[in-house]
């Protein structure tokens, strides 16, 4: 992975308060929650990650922002702080584990009861 290059202190500063409300409820859900998808209406992506959890059986917590075209940029926010440039957002146990392709790798690899099994993750905000 290329390091990212180093940030003037006014840039990490305003990457931390960028939509900050959002990032705390979205890292609370995931606290509060085993499993969490992060998606946005209209997307097939966050449909088909919730329809592999329910054919697995396995609870969710959903969480929904905006559309496509709306709410974008509020969204980013998540986006910066995952590190991750698509919705779904797939978190199991506190860990992010990517969007809905990756969910099916995980299933089809028969991962994903022992990840079910592990202790959540420590809180990374």
């Amino acid at each position: 992975m290329i390091p990212s290059p180093p940030m003037h202190p006014a840039v990490v500063a305003a990457q931390e308060e960028f939509q900050q409300d959002l990032v705390v409820e979205v890292s609370k859900a995931v606290a509060a929650h085993d499993v969490v998808v992060v998606g946005v209406k209209g997307l097939q992506p966050g449909k088909r990650a919730r329809e592999l959890l329910d054919a697995q059986k396995v609870g969710y917590h959903y969480l929904e922002y905006g559309s496509y075209l709306k709410g974008w940029r509020r969204r980013l926010a998540l986006k910066i702080w995952v590190r991750w440039p698509t919705f779904p957002l797939v978190f199991i146990k506190g860990t992010f584990i990517g969007g809905a392709s990756d969910l099916r790798r995980l299933i089809e690899a028969g991962e994903l009861p022992s990840l079910l099994q592990q202790q959540p993750a420590a809180a990374s905000r």
